[in-house]
């Protein structure tokens, strides 16, 4: 038998031990086992990352022993219906029975006392019972009881199916340090840890929304089935510009859920499989090749995943015919048309793939509506059945608060559902002459916007970065015992602690700068940063303590340098601009973000109205949904409306429009640009002065973003009073221009002390 350390404090402290990773079926076993060897892939990326390129991916069959387990973080990929059985069923499953493929984690058979002290040690072993002339009990040699002594942390996909009286049992019996569930759907026992709602998968644009259900109102499936055909073809010919624009492939699959699908089962008034396939090859353009079923029984697409994927180029599979076996773990992003063909009186018949044509290919939007949004066909159902059978739908997928973004298409479905504006026709003119200011870097072309990354990050001195405070740190000297704390790039450097002449402790700072690589691109600067950091410790705390307390040091060190990182941040921002290599300039060239929309493509939703029910007339655009207000920003918006003196405002929209970009990474999207008509001019179709205004709630008032904010806002306004607008913009010579942030307890006094007050005019950059 090897020696083992304490591989549960292992696992913890050094990154190494075994991870059970556990899903519930077939289909998501072979896609995270795929990601999990795949060395491109995000979650191998992220383990490897975490354990020094020391990860090691076994299945049930894959023999392993302690030397693996003592050197390398291992995944042990298995299924839950695998070893959760009942207990008078249990000696039959692979998992528990005897095996020679680990003995070297068990005491030889002949050795009588080993077993017993290793039984009285981790109770609930599976043992041979033996005659005591004999021996007594023998520990089995099986996966299940390897499992045990390694008290291995759980990952559990789809959490929410593992709250049966047999499945607690079984995760139970395996000795978890720590179980951690993965769910869209949590249970209401389920200690959540991390929530990632739905709006903000929609605001990282990796889902396809807006989703557009087309109601086909009479009894002929085919005439649905039909229109959902022309439509992906519609939206194949969009593909096909979009690649020969961008070099990115998508091949748009429709979805087709039936009501039967065994052989047996083509009865009259049932929709089967073969009904559908046969339709289909009657179309024109459409080859068997295109068409692929996927049931319990059939899976015509398990050759395709071995073959490179249904997002392959090679890949011929336009229509994939299903009934549920799509439900839970199939994932497949050139999904894009979903066409239900289900018995219109029932009412799961939404709910059950309505998540499997969301997700956006490669994670990011396209800038095409037709390909940046998903659709849904069904025929003979109410309106309002369908809303509230897709938005349960929805809930079950986990997107909850993205309701609003299910749109009834009552006609044609066209340019993705959306509904195009422009610029309302009094505004025109002077919105086309409006450009507003940015930090400006100058390199060999000219001017451009300043990137955080290349012009601040890259400029920092990481040397100077005080670490010194930590020396201060309270650590927590009982926390004592046998650790492994493998700290060293070569694994040949070791620290030996001056208190301590029995042994040292080996340092990875490799690992350790591992851990501040969001915070420290460069990782050499990482790993000076953590050798000092614990050099530091090691003078004053035992390194036996310092080992034992590593997790709590590393987030202290993370802390430190994000402030510091920021501090930094601000000084070579501000040398930049004293030195003018940055200026606040107004570039009107080949520039998007810094000039106001002509048009925009919005989302069927319910119009936003001013708080007294009356629609918005000062708005640069006639239409405003409910979707961009909250209740703060309608109350500033109502305001700004009413006011005679003000021309028009408009709605940054995030991520899309107008930023500010200062010496953090994040940048300043501003909540509303207004424009103010001067007092000495008697046109109505001009402005003479502009402010770009942030509103905080009450919550956020003193938060450091808040704080931030206003000091980038600061520098904003006194830089403009320098800039030479008239130079890279003169259309805006004469304009006037402020940045304010406006807080939600003295919102209206702020705004009119802004708009009547002098001191808060504008300000005019000289000329």
């Amino acid at each position: 038998m090897e020696p083992l350390v304490d591989l549960k404090r292992n696992t913890q402290q050094s990154r190494r031990g075994l991870v059970l990773w556990i899903v519930p079926t077939t289909q998501i076993y072979r896609q995270t086992l795929k990601a999990l060897r795949d060395r491109d892939h995000p979650y191998r990326q992220q383990l490897d990352l975490s354990s020094g390129q020391r990860t090691r991916i076994f299945e049930k069959t894959t023999p392993f022993g302690p030397s693996d387990v003592n050197e390398n973080l291992c995944i042990l990929l298995l299924m839950l219906p695998s070893a959760n059985r009942s207990l008078t069923r249990k000696d039959k499953l692979r998992i528990y029975r005897d095996s020679g493929a680990f003995d070297r984690f068990f005491p030889a058979d002949d050795d009588y006392t080993a077993h017993a002290k290793l039984l009285e040690n981790c109770t609930n072993l599976d043992a041979f019972e033996q005659p005591a002339v004999f021996g007594g009990r023998f520990v089995k040699t099986s996966l299940g009881n390897t499992i045990r002594l390694l008290r291995p942390l759980i990952i559990l996909d789809e959490g929410h199916k593992a709250y049966s009286v047999n499945a607690k049992r079984t995760l139970e019996e395996f000795n978890p340090c720590m179980v951690v569930e993965l769910s869209a759907t949590p249970t209401t026992d389920a200690n959540v840890l991390i929530e990632i709602q739905g709006v903000e998968l929609n605001a990282e644009e990796m889902i396809k929304l807006d989703l557009h259900i087309r109601n086909k109102e009479n009894s002929d499936w085919r005439g649905t089935l039909l229109e959902s055909v022309e439509h992906r073809e519609k939206l194949e010919s969009e593909a096909r510009r979009y690649e020969a624009e961008s070099g990115i492939y998508i091949r748009p699959i429709c979805v087709i859920q039936v009501e039967r699908t065994g052989r047996a089962q083509r009865n009259a008034g049932y929709i089967h499989t073969d009904d559908v396939r046969e339709y289909l090859l009657e179309q024109p353009g459409i080859k068997p090749e295109h068409i692929a079923v996927k049931t319990s029984a059939k899976d015509e697409l398990k050759e395709v995943d071995d073959v490179g994927g249904l997002m392959s180029r090679e890949c011929p599979i336009r229509f994939i015919i299903t009934k549920q076996a799509l439900q839970e773990g199939w994932d497949c992003p050139f999904a894009y048309v979903l066409t239900i063909l289900t018995n219109p009186m029932s009412r799961t018949g939404l709910t059950q793939l309505v998540g499997r044509i969301l997700r956006q290919p490669y994670a990011h939007k396209t800038g095409v509506s037709w390909l940046d949004e998903s659709y849904v066909f069904c025929f003979s159902r109410r309106g309002n059945e369908i809303l509230k059978q897709v938005r349960r739908g929805f809930g079950l997928e986990g997107l909850q608060g993205l309701e609003g973004r299910i749109v009834p298409d009552h006609n044609e479905v066209g340019r993705g559902g959306k509904s195009q504006i422009r610029q309302r026709t009094r505004y025109r003119a002077a919105a086309r002459d409006l450009v507003l200011p940015a930090f400006m870097i100058r390199d060999e072309d000219g001017w451009r916007p300043v990137h955080y990354e290349a012009d601040i990050l890259s400029r920092l001195p990481w040397e100077e970065i005080d670490i010194s405070t930590l020396g201060d740190l309270d650590l927590d000297q009982e926390k004592m015992g046998n650790v492994l704390l493998r700290m060293n790039l070569t694994e040949r450097e070791w620290i030996e602690s001056p208190r301590n002449s029995r042994g040292g402790y080996a340092v990875d700072y490799g690992t350790a700068a591992s851990h501040l690589l969001d915070l420290v691109p460069n990782p050499w600067h990482g790993y000076d940063l953590a050798k000092r950091t614990f050099a530091i410790l090691l003078k004053c705390y035992h390194a036996e303590c310092v080992a034992a307390n590593h997790v709590f040091i590393l987030e202290q060190l993370r802390q430190l340098v994000e402030r510091e990182r920021d501090r930094l941040s601000r000084a070579v921002f501000h040398f930049l601009l004293e030195s003018e290599t940055i200026r606040f300039l107004i570039v009107a060239e080949d520039l998007d973000f810094n000039r106001l929309p002509v048009e925009m493509d919005i989302p069927r939703a319910k119009q936003a109205n001013r708080e007294d029910g009356a629609p918005y007339q000062r708005s640069l655009f006639n239409v405003i949904t409910e979707d961009d207000l909250n209740q703060l920003e309608n109350k500033v918006a109502t305001y700004l409306d009413q006011q005679a003196r003000l021309f028009f405002w408009y709605r940054n929209r995030p991520r899309k429009d107008y930023f500010v970009q200062g010496w953090r990474p994040h940048r300043i999207y501003a909540d509303f640009i207004m424009t103010l008509q001067g007092s000495e001019l008697g046109a109505k179709d001009d402005f003479r002065e502009v402010f770009v205004v942030e509103t905080k709630g009450i919550h956020l008032t003193r938060s450091e973003d808040t704080e931030y904010k206003r000091s980038v806002f600061d520098i904003c306004n006194r830089h403009a009073r320098r800039a030479d607008w008239a130079r890279f913009g003169p259309k805006m010579r004469s304009k006037a221009m402020r940045f304010e942030v406006v807080d939600e307890d003295q919102w209206e006094a702020h705004l009119n002390g802004m708009l009547f007050s002098e001191n808060h005019k504008p300000v005019t950059p000289p000329t």
